[in-house]
């Protein structure tokens, strides 16, 4: 399967909003710098403007008419009057001479200018004309003896100015397009140069299946994101691939479980009818069926507690038990079991303590602990359970005289319907789930089962559970 390229890809989507965003970007970019532009071509103007209006103040006079004034400032400053015009006004605000270049027009003189001027102070401001167009004017009062004598007045048209105001916008607008359009191009190869290993990580995934879990994605070595997400997929496969095969053998397991007894209620069944029986026969056959019935309802009985213990969040319910009673059931189970077979059940140590969970489900790993140690335990040898109550624990103790357990084999005993010798054989009536289930209960209720063995002197197992903890309501 290829990597989607319709509008829903992340590759589209990435490349939109690359665009999108950096159209944005440049719009911004664009009017923030048309107006500095903007504000550094009139900060131009009006140095200009202040130039020839400090000349014009320092060495014309309005009595030499607007000509000789003129002539005068072109002898002085050359070209920087060449686009620029004056004209001169009496302290009462009236025009006296003015340039050449005003055609007979006069200035507008603005009330704003006039207070200014009457301060002492000059005015820069934009003004339109009556023909419309837009100038900068400077107001430059001419102090004579402490008072005001005349003023001055130099401006410039601002059609320059506009003109290049407008060729940078047109310019600006014309490149925008293209310049996202080139980012959006880069934007795609980028995008699919980036997202091509994701597409690998996709094939490869895809053939992966439950029956091939030892395939891995393979990791380039950058040590970037793409990187870290095929090392999580990896080891999700790592975990996910004992699972499945111990599933397998667990289904596997427990077909041939289930298929043994009913195999033998089959043929007993079928034997019973070829001919016809006598009243004691028939009832030999019913007993006989019977007990594999009550072999298949263990079976049942165990794989739905082991089915319950190890699903996630256990599903198990919570009170409070005293663990003591419990012990003490184990250990008359336990004493009955070993009436026949010259074991010794005792109890060692037991101080109360309490845990939160399931009773029934505590009750029945116990039990189990307890059978799996007279079952392995020798005529003449001893089986003991104590409760201990430690610092962050409570810890229930089977400890046997047993036949032991081999150091390799001590990791598989807690797996469903493993025997690992001819000592465990069905023989002993069990299903092989005893230990499994007393695990599974355990991890349910937060804690853990663990053992200790010596091939032919006996084992220990140990279930530690964190103990209740009163709350304060209880407390008082």
């Amino acid at each position: 399967m290829r990597l989607p390229r319709g509008p829903r890809s992340i590759r589209t989507r990435l490349t939109l909003w690359y665009s999108g965003l950096l159209f944005v970007i440049l719009l911004l970019l664009g009017w923030l710098s048309y107006e500095v532009l903007a504000w550094s071509l009139l900060q131009d103007v009006d140095a200009s403007l202040s130039t020839v209006a400090q000349v014009i103040r320092d060495t014309a006079d309005a009595r030499q008419g607007g000509s000789a004034a003129e002539t005068m400032l072109r002898d002085l400053l050359g070209s920087e009057v060449y686009d620029k015009f004056f004209q001169f006004r009496d302290r009462e605000g009236q025009p006296e001479g003015r340039s050449g270049f005003l055609r007979g027009r006069s200035l507008p003189l603005s009330p704003l200018a006039r207070d200014n001027a009457r301060r002492g102070l000059r005015t820069v401001e934009t003004l339109l004309l009556p023909s419309g167009e837009r100038v900068r004017l400077l107001t430059l009062p001419i102090v004579r003896e402490g008072r005001l004598d005349q003023l001055v007045q130099v401006g410039i048209s601002l059609d320059r100015t506009a003109g290049a105001l407008r060729r940078y916008l047109h310019i600006f607008l014309a490149l925008v397009p293209v310049g996202v359009g080139l980012a959006a191009v880069g934007g795609a190869l980028i995008a699919r140069a980036a997202l091509g290993p994701v597409n690998a990580m996709a094939r490869t995934a895809r053939r992966i299946t439950a029956e091939e879990l030892s395939q891995r994605i393979p990791v380039r070595g950058t040590g970037d994101e793409l990187d870290y997400l095929a090392d999580t997929l990896n080891n999700m496969l790592a975990r996910l691939e004992p699972a499945f095969g111990q599933m397998r053998r667990f289904t596997a397991d427990a077909a041939h479980e289930l298929r043994t007894p009913l195999t033998a209620l089959k043929g007993g069944i079928e034997v019973a009818l070829r001919t016809a029986r006598t009243p004691a026969e028939y009832q030999r056959v019913l007993r006989e069926s019977l007990e594999e019935v009550d072999r298949l309802i263990r079976v049942a009985e165990d794989l739905l507690l082991f089915s319950r213990a190890t699903a996630a969040g256990s599903g198990l319910p919570r009170a409070r038990v005293a663990l003591e009673p419990l012990v003490l059931e184990a250990l008359e189970t336990g004493a009955r079991l070993a009436q026949s077979t010259g074991v010794t059940v005792r109890l060692g140590s037991a101080t109360p303590a309490e845990v939160l969970g399931d009773a029934d489900a505590l009750r029945r790993a116990l039990r189990n602990l307890v059978e799996n140690a007279v079952k392995y335990t020798p005529a003449g040898g001893k089986v003991e359970l104590s409760l201990a109550r430690e610092k962050d624990a409570v810890v229930l103790t089977v400890e046997d005289s047993g036949i032991g357990i081999e150091p390799a084999d001590l990791a598989r005993i807690f797996e469903p319907f493993v025997r690992l010798d001819a000592a465990r054989s069905r023989a002993t009536g069990g299903t092989g789930l005893g230990l499994a289930i007393a695990r599974g209960v355990a991890t349910a209720h937060g804690g853990t089962l663990t053992v200790q063995s010596t091939p032919k002197t006996g084992s220990r197992f140990s279930l530690r559970l964190p103990p209740a903890v009163d709350t304060p309501a209880a407390a008082s």
